[in-house]
């Protein structure tokens, strides 16, 4: 599966430049996951932003929990992707916490798909308000890259950081409300310092 890997870390690349930093984490029974970080500037709204990727959740097909027997080639593939402003919080300790979530599925035999609340049981980064994750649709910042059949295409899907608040919002009113919230109140979702937005 190397050789996937290295596709899915062409795409990465072709698609956000040279990674400025990337670490590897290993947990028991899992393959290894790399959390890669690109800078760029954001010409939008100026300033830098980071991007961190995972490489190496894609390796294996997502298995529905409930199958007696799991797939290993056909089933849905992924990595993640976290975007936020640069300078403003201690963001690179979001590293480990991001591997957590991309070997879930091979840990707890989780489906992420969009629309999906991933908790990660603590602050992405040290004084973040942010404590699990809204994953969101893939094909806008990094395009699907496809692959030979059966295997389904690989995914990148953002990842969207929620308060304690709006994750149990979310979980009664659903994604597509909270999203629609987030945008009413014009929120900066890349801001690691942001507060909840108002949910009354």
């Amino acid at each position: 599966m190397s050789d996937l890997l290295a596709l899915v870390e062409a795409r990465l690349l072709t698609a956000l430049g040279e990674p400025d930093g990337r670490a590897a984490v290993t947990f028991l029974g899992t393959d290894r996951i790399e959390v890669l970080r690109f800078t760029t500037e954001d010409e939008d709204q100026g300033g830098a932003v980071v991007r961190y990727a995972t490489l190496g959740m894609s390796a294996q097909p997502m298995a529905d929990p409930t199958a007696v027997l799991a797939d290993p080639v056909r089933g849905p593939r992924a990595e993640l992707l976290l975007s936020v402003r640069a300078g403003r919080a201690d963001t690179d300790k979001v590293l480990r916490p991001l591997a957590v979530l991309a070997a879930s599925p091979q840990v707890e035999g989780v489906v992420v798909a969009p629309g999906a609340s991933l908790d990660t049981g603590e602050p992405l980064w040290p004084g973040a308000a942010f404590t699990s994750v809204l994953v969101g649709e893939g094909g806008g910042l990094v395009e699907d890259l496809e692959t030979d059949a059966p295997m389904d295409p690989v995914r990148f899907l953002p990842l969207l950081p929620m308060t304690p608040n709006e994750a149990a919002w979310k979980r009664v009113q659903g994604a597509a409300a909270l999203q629609e919230r987030w945008l009413r109140h014009g929120t900066d979702l890349r801001d690691p310092l942001r507060q909840g937005v108002p949910l009354g």
